[in-house]
């Protein structure tokens, strides 16, 4: 992965509590695992930024480098990498995501 990559994925995670690195948009997910993860964050009426990573072919393979996690969609809550669809959709039925969320100050707006 180029350095130049690397740093702007560092700096969209930076700059955002929430983001959500998935294949399309969360109007019009392209796969049903982003169009999960969509799901959830608004179930949970969290705030979140999206990264289409069809849009961009060095962030789609960029972030895979940078988290060492192969596949897509990508959650991250404060700089910190939560995991993919799976994880996500393990850490919501369980409650696990709202605490962390909010263990992260990030608001839930439902639970």
């Amino acid at each position: 992965m180029a350095n130049s990559t690397s740093e702007r994925i560092a700096g969209i995670v930076a700059a955002n509590d929430v983001v959500l690195f998935m294949k399309g948009i969360p109007a019009a997910p392209q796969c049903g695992f982003s169009a999960t993860v969509v799901q959830i964050l608004s179930r949970l009426e969290v705030p979140f930024e999206s990264v289409d990573v069809l849009a961009d072919f060095e962030i789609r393979e960029g972030i895979k480098a940078f988290s060492s996690w192969p596949t897509i969609p990508q959650l991250y809550v404060k700089g910190e990498f939560i995991g993919g669809c799976d994880i996500v959709r393990e850490m919501f039925q369980a409650g696990e995501l709202s605490t962390v969320l909010a263990e992260k100050g990030v608001a839930v707006g439902a639970l």
